[in-house]
C-alpha cells in the first residue's frame, strides 16, 4: 500500500475523535483521491471540498510538516515486518466494524503475524487479575473447549484470566490475537517470547496506538474496548465491581460492550456470557448478569437463577 506516511499521519491527528478520522478517510476514498493528492490541497481546498473548520485545517497543515518523520516511521515498521491496516482496507476485520462501528473503530491497526486469523470466529475469555480457583478452572476449561471448536482467542494479555486464557490457548495449539496496551514498536520482549508461534501463524500481535507509545494505565483501559470489539462473543470468568477509587477493566469493558449491543441492536448475533457465582464467592459476576449478560454455569450451560433473571438497563 502506498501513501503509508500520509495514512499514519491522519490516523493519529491530535485531539481528533475516532469518528472524525474515519469519516475523513472515507471522504478521501469517495473523492477518488490518493492520500498524497489530499495532502497537496490548500487550506481553501480543504474548507470547500471537505468542509473542514479552521482548527481541523491547521491540524492537517501541521501534520504536513512532519511527513518526513512519518516516512521514517513507516520504514522502521516495515523493517520489523509490521503491517499497517487502515480502517478502509479490505484486510480490516469485519468484526471490529460491526461491533464498534465508525464511531469507535480504531482508524489504523498495526499487526505482526498471520492476518488471516483476524477474519475467523473469535472469542475473548476475560476476568480479574486476582482470579479465584473457580475462575481459573472455568478459564482453562472454556478456553480449551472453544479452541476445539476452531475459535481464535482474543487476549489483552493482562495478568489473571486474560493471561491464563492466552497460555491455555498456546498449550492447546490454538490461534491467538494479542492486543497491546502500547505501541507495537515497544513490544520487543513479547515478540521474542512469541516468535515461534508468530512464525507458525498461530499468534498475531496487534496494536491500535501510535507505534512508539510506551505502556500506561490509560492505554491499558482503552485497549479493553478493542479486545471486546474484535471478539464475536465474550466469556467472563470473574470480575470485581468498579468503584470511584478503583476501576475494574473487566467490569468497565463488559458494560461498554453491553451498551454497544443495545445501542447498535446486536442482540441476535453477539453474546456476553458470565460465569454464575455461588453465594460464597466474593466477586461481582452476578451483579454483572443483571445488566443483560447471559449467565452460564461451570458446564457452560445457560441458566436462570432467581433474581438474576432481571435485566436492568444502562440507559435509565
Amino acid at each position: 500500500m502506498s501513501n503509508l506516511e500520509h495514512i499514519i499521519s491522519l490516523a493519529h491527528l491530535p485531539r481528533w475523535r475516532t469518528k472524525s478520522i474515519n469519516e475523513l478517510f472515507i471522504r478521501i476514498m469517495k473523492e477518488g483521491l490518493s492520500f498524497d493528492e489530499f495532502f497537496e490541497f490548500s487550506g481553501d481546498d480543504l474548507r470547500k471540498c471537505f468542509y473542514l473548520n479552521e482548527k481541523e485545517i491547521n491540524d492537517i497543515c501541521e501534520t504536513k510538516n512532519k511527513l518526513s518523520e512519518a516516512k521514517q516511521l513507516v520504514k522502521e515498521l516495515q523493517d520489523n515486518n509490521i503491517e499497517i491496516i487502515p480502517f478502509f482496507s479490505e484486510d480490516y476485520p469485519k468484526t471490529l466494524k460491526e461491533n464498534l462501528e465508525i464511531i469507535f473503530s480504531p482508524p489504523i491497526l498495526y499487526i505482526k503475524g498471520n492476518k488471516e486469523i483476524l477474519h475467523q470466529e473469535k472469542i475473548a475469555v476475560v476476568g480479574a487479575r486476582n482470579i479465584s480457583k473457580k475462575g481459573i478452572e472455568f478459564t482453562k476449561t472454556i478456553t480449551k473447549k472453544l479452541i476445539e471448536q476452531n475459535n481464535v482467542v482474543v487476549s489483552g494479555g493482562a495478568k489473571g484470566a486474560d493471561q491464563l486464557a492466552l497460555e491455555t490457548a498456546l498449550e492447546n495449539n490454538g490461534e491467538i490475537v494479542v492486543i497491546l496496551p502500547q505501541g507495537i514498536l515497544t513490544y520487543g520482549y513479547g515478540f521474542r517470547k512469541y516468535l515461534a508461534q508468530i512464525q507458525k501463524g498461530k499468534v498475531l500481535i496487534l496494536s491500535t496506538f501510535f507505534p512508539k507509545f510506551q505502556w500506561n494505565a490509560g492505554l491499558a483501559m482503552a485497549r479493553n474496548r478493542y479486545v471486546y470489539g474484535l471478539a464475536n462473543n465474550i466469556y467472563v470468568a470473574e470480575t470485581q465491581k468498579s468503584t470511584r477509587e478503583k476501576k475494574s477493566g473487566t467490569w468497565e469493558g463488559v458494560l461498554d460492550g453491553v451498551r454497544k449491543i443495545e445501542q447498535f441492536n446486536m442482540q441476535e448475533y453477539r453474546k456476553i456470557f458470565v460465569r454464575f457465582a455461588d453465594e460464597t464467592e466474593k466477586c461481582a459476576n452476578n451483579e454483572l448478569i443483571n445488566y443483560g449478560t447471559i449467565a452460564i454455569d461451570q458446564d457452560f450451560k445457560e441458566i436462570n437463577r432467581g433474581k438474576y433473571n432481571k435485566q436492568e438497563t444502562l440507559f435509565e
